[in-house]
């Protein structure tokens, strides 16, 4: 490094130039060489290639290879310089996690596929770790051999799951299919054998594990989402358990991903006719409507997506005022999500659900105008919303016109006449 680089320090210590990551100039904890010769810290070199950098930081030469080689050397004398500082505060630098790559994923499954139980679970255990720990190792897992010799380990057994140590080996390598998309022919796979549909459902709806239970929902996800087919995820819906095991994980107190892959399965089933009127009969209106204040900018999305949805559904309309306490609190609760960032797809589902709720029901209108949704829905058709929300907005200022109290001069406006 330049000697006009000013040096660091780490609890007092000057760090040397070399020890330090081009990117980042802090001590490099996993160095690894790219195609150039130059050394980076792995954390460092995967965030400026995942933002789209194609050249190498320092060199500027365009990278030909993207393979990082762990620089073992470095590392060593890294640490040895850390453990004579040791006195001074300087820490050890951790171990590095050995990151996925396709032999090392080709060997987990050759030892998942025979063998004992432990033998089979520890693969099985070691895929799991590598797919939660990034998503680059997620890509490298995500191949269709994997995928599909997966598939094969999640389903035996027959269709009743058990808790036993022989039912193990199936319940983590469907905990790494949670974490993986299915294509169309895998999606299939699953989707046309009734019996593990059967087993999913039978997952889903009372295995005493929640961890097993969000899992097969997610696979549940998966499997509706690959498919094209909405007569396949009618079955899937139909499915004894499916529907009230998913509104069990909505209802999961404390557990933001057994909520979040409740949503993300209920919305996947509702995109199909059949599913709304089952989903409405299992409680999926009020699960969702409750979750609505603690969930994040894209989990929000997926709900509102999901109450419009189940207000198209028999009784879905009656269900979601009901889930929020009456006509009155659901349209109040409806105009402040729309607020809550008009431009945006949230703001596209509550107006839908919104136009639902509100009916012909003159008293409902007049609410939603109180509680400034005109204003709210002027700035979907004037802003940067798709042509499906602008119009969703148009329809609903068109059946709320009625209810203004200043029509001469909202009928005279710039903005009101552009809206239709």
């Amino acid at each position: 490094m330049p000697g006009s680089v000013a040096p660091l320090d780490l609890a007092g210590v000057t760090i040397p130039h070399h020890f330090r990551c081009p990117i980042s100039l802090e001590l490099m904890l996993d160095p690894v060489t790219v195609c150039t010769g130059q050394t980076y810290d792995r954390a460092s070199i995967d965030s400026w290639v995942a933002t789209g950098n194609t050249t190498c930081p320092v060199t500027r030469t365009r990278l030909t290879d993207f393979t990082l080689i762990p620089n073992h050397t470095l590392r060593r004398l890294i640490q040895d310089w850390c453990v004579s500082h040791r006195s001074l505060g300087v820490e050890r630098i951790p171990t590095p996690k050995q990151p996925a790559d396709a032999p090392l994923v080709r060997s987990l499954l050759a030892s998942a596929a025979v063998g004992g139980v432990a033998s089979r679970l520890a693969a099985l255990r070691r895929l799991c770790a590598l797919a939660r720990e990034s998503e680059k190792n997620r890509a490298v897992i995500s191949t269709h051999e994997t995928r599909s010799a997966l598939l094969e380990i999640a389903f035996e057994g027959g269709e009743q799951p058990g808790c036993s140590d022989a039912d193990q080996p199936a319940l983590v390598a469907m905990a790494v299919l949670s974490m993986l998309p299915l294509s169309e022919a895998e999606s299939a796979v699953v989707a046309t054998r009734p019996e593990r549909l059967h087993r999913l459902g039978e997952i889903v709806k009372g295995h005493p594990s929640t961890e097993a239970r969000i899992n097969a929902a997610a696979v549940i996800e998966s499997v509706a989402t690959g498919t094209r087919s909405a007569e396949t995820r009618a079955t899937i819906g139909g499915m004894d358990g499916v529907m009230a095991g998913l509104v069990a994980l909505v209802e999961q107190p404390g557990n933001p991903r057994a909520v979040r892959v409740g949503i993300r399965g209920l919305l996947a089933m509702c995109l199909a006719k059949e599913n709304r009127t089952r989903a409405v009969a299992a409680g999926a209106a009020a699960a969702v409507v409750r979750r609505m204040g603690e969930l994040s900018s894209s989990d929000l999305e997926r709900a509102l997506a999901t109450v419009e949805l189940l207000c198209r559904g028999e009784g879905g309309r009656e269900a979601v005022v009901a889930g929020w306490g009456g006509g009155a609190a659901a349209v109040a609760s409806l105009v402040r999500l729309m607020a809550w960032k008009a431009s945006g797809r949230a703001a596209e589902h509550a107006a839908g659900a919104l136009v639902a709720v509100l009916g012909g029901s003159e008293a409902l209108h007049r609410e939603a105008v109180a509680a400034g949704v005109v204003a709210h829905l002027l700035l979907m058709v004037q802003g940067g919303c798709s042509d499906r929300a602008k119009r969703k907005a148009q329809l609903l200022l068109k059946l709320l016109r009625p209810a203004w109290p200043h029509r001469d001069f909202i009928a005279n406006s710039d903005d009101f006449i552009q809206a239709f």
